[in-house]
């Protein structure tokens, strides 16, 4: 998945700390979802998050569980002042789900 962070050094460092340190409440509810590793890498300000998940995973029931939990609002509307859309997002869309093109296993 693609995202981009504002492009301000400042904003970009609060946000490295952040993550650093992130919520138990927000490791719990991505554990809890079936999500059972998440990598996030930078360059600049462009975002690449790798998920590896379970079979009980689904964006749907992730995005549910998301809506009715406070913690995961409060954290997402914080990380929101961080970043921004890339621009092939469609509206409403945050982080952006890429195509794989390429895994060596597969070869």
């Amino acid at each position: 998945m693609a995202l981009d962070l504002k492009d301000d050094e400042s904003l970009i460092a609060q946000y490295e700390k952040h993550h650093e340190a992130v919520w138990p409440s927000i490791l719990a509810s991505i554990k809890d979802s079936g999500i059972t590793e998440m990598e996030i890498y930078r360059t600049g300000t462009r975002l690449f998050m790798i998920m590896e998940t379970d079979e009980n995973f689904s964006f749907e029931k992730k995005s549910a569980a998301d809506q009715s939990n406070p913690d995961v609002e409060r954290w997402e509307e914080l990380m929101s002042s961080f970043q921004q859309t890339i621009p092939t997002a469609s509206p409403g869309e945050k982080w952006v789900l890429m195509k794989n093109i390429f895994k060596l296993t597969d070869q």
